[in-house]
């Protein structure tokens, strides 16, 4: 199993992936990308069965890999879970409209993510 972390913010991209660890004792492969170009590419060739993608990045912003992932690539059972520091209404709607399974704001609870990493992976 690979989890993919998407976030432009070297630090916040550390924070997720230490929060993360303990799940490579159980088999899961952690897997970086630093934009929305390198995510896709990595989307593709790794076929992650999951991705935290961050929403405000350089070169794609995580609305349109999102949407290419789940329309253009076909990748439904790739869950998808959309990082942002925006709360609006208008984000989170925009997010389910490119196909987004859920919708996270930073700053988020660690334990929250992992526990969500951990429902999404059935492990």
């Amino acid at each position: 199993m690979k989890i993919l972390i998407v976030d432009d913010e070297p630090h916040l991209r550390m924070l997720i992936q230490q929060t993360l660890e303990e799940l490579e004792e159980e088999g899961v492969e952690l897997l970086l990308a630093t934009n929305g170009e390198e995510a896709l590419e990595t989307i593709r060739n790794e076929r992650p069965q999951l991705v935290f993608l961050d929403v405000m990045m350089p070169k794609k912003n995580g609305f349109d890999v999102c949407q290419e992932v789940k329309h253009e690539l076909g990748l439904s059972g790739t869950h998808i879970i959309l990082l942002t520091a925006k709360g609006q209404e208008f984000d989170r709607q925009r997010g389910e409209a490119v196909g987004a399974d859920l919708y996270m704001t930073k700053p988020f609870d660690p334990d929250a993510l992992l526990a969500t990493a951990r429902s999404v992976l059935g492990i």
